[in-house]
């Protein structure tokens, strides 16, 4: 229950406004107006128009006649003139509107509309006197669609993200902000598929809805196919099937799309993502350290103009080459353990003063170093190289160093966005390494990899070598605006009931 002077008054103010909108349109109707109409054609985005008259001097007026729509959110003027500013997707230009050039009857309707509500409108450009505003001097206009709702800016407020994420229509009409961030998120997904495009990689896609997942260390969603009587999995991760492209003979694939994977919420995690994936084929894992450098520094130049970024008080710079470190060195420089000394789980969990979960093997340990110790830190971009062979199922082995696999992670801003291995193309090594991923299994790790035969017979047809990785798209854009978190960067994020 509310408390008495807080939520209540608010609550009948807003159902008054509901219910003096819900009359407006019954006499909108009386009126013999369709408050709904199907079309609006021939209108030109706004933000065209302003750019036909950038520079029109205060007070001048053309003859250049043009038709916009939009949502009125401002309105300014009384008596027989008012202004009314109309935004589209493109932008927000100022329509000045006059009983003498609209009619008494068609003017005394307009400015009866609500803020929110949807019009077209007709008329000439201008630039007023006082401030050379491009305005266009209407002498037609349309009702297209009539909100019953307010503004979200007049009720309960879009400072509250909550609101926010869970309403992204009312963030969207109230916050600049945040229209400029999804179009910016739009302009890199486009960059990134025009980069890969340009280097002669085919773009495919590959089911969501697998009969057995794989290709990362994480928990699936599960679901039933009744006609089929079986269970599949929403994919956790596109690596096998496009492995499996690779070994049918196409040398360099990508795959941007959604990944599902069943774990926590955070500032960082969301159950359902956007991957991109790339694989090419007589590459290892320093071709692909150096084109992730290439693709995300002109992507950013060609998105945001710049590869630099402003991200809180810090200033991230995308140029390359990124800073390079291995795994052992990055865990002894932040928290003093060198792993190489521990090799056993019992020792490592011994040298961090942790009493290990039993489903924690060795591996687990190490990547909690990782995750605690290290990446908070790796504010610049930076490539950790060579990781234990028991985090690391797909990669191959190190050519130099025993016991380790030739991979790579990239972080930024204190959070991993890339993933990279020298693709392990042995069937036999393949085979075992899903034997100790099901003993991992057994021992009740529950993002283990499952054993997948029929991906070791198609490893068995010949892969050639191959450098694979997998970018972040969600988390790289919450790089590119500066966003704190990953919900600021995902129209409709998972939330908490």
């Amino acid at each position: 229950m509310s408390e008495p002077g807080t939520d209540q008054p608010q609550e009948q103010e807003l159902s008054q406004v509901l219910e003096d909108r819900r009359e407006k349109l019954e006499r909108i109707r009386e009126a013999g107006i369709e408050p709904f109409p199907h079309e609006f054609s021939g209108r030109e985005e706004i933000g065209e128009v302003r750019a036909a008259h950038e520079g029109l001097a205060p007070g001048m007026e053309t003859e250049s006649r043009h038709r916009v729509a939009g949502r009125i959110v401002a309105r300014r003027g009384h008596g027989k003139a008012c202004f009314l500013d109309v935004r589209d997707g493109s932008g927000q230009i100022q329509l000045h509107a006059r009983q003498d050039l609209l009619g008494e009857e068609a003017y005394a309707l307009l400015v009866d509309l609500d803020l929110g509500d949807i019009v077209g409108a007709e008329g000439t450009a201008m630039a007023t006197r006082r401030g050379g505003e491009l305005s266009l001097s209407i002498d037609h206009w349309r009702l297209l669609a009539k909100s019953l709702r307010p503004p979200p800016d007049k009720f309960h407020g879009l400072e509250d993200t909550e609101t926010r994420f869970r309403r992204r229509e009312l963030d969207l009409i109230a916050n600049e902000e945040s229209r400029r961030a999804f179009r910016t998120r739009a302009r890199t997904i486009s960059e990134i598929r025009r980069w890969f495009d340009e280097h002669g990689f085919v773009e495919v896609e590959t089911p969501v809805l697998q009969p057995l997942y794989g290709g990362a260390l994480a928990r699936p969603f599960t679901t039933h196919h009744n006609a089929l009587d079986r269970d599949f999995y929403l994919r956790i991760a596109t690596e096998l099937y496009l492995k499996k492209l690779v070994v049918g003979g196409i040398d360099r694939v990508y795959e941007l799309g959604k990944d599902f994977r069943n774990e926590g919420v955070s500032h960082k995690h969301n159950p359902e993502f956007t991957m991109l994936e790339w694989y090419e084929a007589y590459a290892d894992y320093e071709k692909t350290a150096h084109d992730l450098e290439l693709l995300v520094a002109e992507t950013a130049e060609r998105v945001l103009g710049t590869t630099k970024v402003k991200r809180g008080d810090v200033e991230i710079d995308f140029a390359p080459p990124w800073r390079r470190i291995t795994l052992r060195e990055a865990i002894l420089e932040q928290s003093g353990i060198d792993i190489v000394e521990h090799p056993t789980r019992e020792a490592l969990a011994k040298a961090m003063g942790t009493e290990p979960d039993p489903k924690e093997g060795w591996g687990k340990l190490v990547d909690g170093l990782l995750s605690k110790d290290v990446e908070p830190g790796l504010i610049q971009p930076t490539f950790i190289f060579d990781y234990p062979v028991e985090l690391s199922p797909f990669a191959k082995r190190h050519r130099s160093e025993e016991g380790l696999v030739e991979r790579w992670e990239a972080f930024v801003g204190g959070v991993e966005v890339a993933n990279s291995f020298t693709e392990l193309n042995d069937p036999d090594e393949q085979r075992r390494r899903f034997e100790q991923q099901a003993a991992e299994v057994a021992r009740g790790d529950e993002e283990a990899q499952p054993y997948d035969e029929a991906f070791v017979e198609a490893l068995e047809q010949g892969m050639p070598p191959t450098g694979g990785v997998g970018l972040g798209i969600d988390r790289l854009v919450m790089m590119f605006t500066g966003a704190k978190t990953l919900r600021e960067v995902l129209l409709f994020p998972a939330m908490r009931n």
